[in-house]
């Protein structure tokens, strides 16, 4: 079972970029589907972004669609979420998750989770 940390998470202004990265241990990263999903204070758990194991497939929420891009490296162990166009909506803790199950945009299919990385965004 792989285990995930991630890192980039920060403060930052209206309209800037951020990119989180989600390193993985264990030699059987490329068998997961990875996914980030944020928490808001006092909301729910909300699924961001998705990608295959093979890379083939990546999903999204419409909320983010068009501003953050989900990419994987398999050599590397590493998963990104690159977030541009920020909206003090954003702001959230954003969690890497791990699965091997279907469907990957949900988020009780996933087992692994990392401990997150806080996004803040001022408008």
């Amino acid at each position: 079972q792989v285990q995930l940390v991630e890192s980039g998470g920060g403060l930052v202004q209206a309209g800037g970029s951020l990119r989180l990265s989600c390193a993985a241990s264990g030699r059987t990263f490329s068998t997961y589907a990875m996914g980030w999903f944020r928490q808001a204070p006092g909301k729910e758990r909300e699924f961001v972004a998705a990608i295959s194991w093979s890379v083939a497939s990546t999903y999204y929420a419409d909320s983010v669609k068009g501003r953050f891009t989900i990419s994987r490296d398999n050599a590397k162990n590493m998963v990104y979420l690159q977030l541009n166009s920020l909206k003090p909506e954003d702001t959230a803790v954003y969690y890497c998750a791990a699965t091997r199950k279907l469907p990957i945009i949900l988020g009780p299919s996933y087992d692994v989770w990392g401990q997150g990385t806080q996004v803040t965004v001022s408008s």
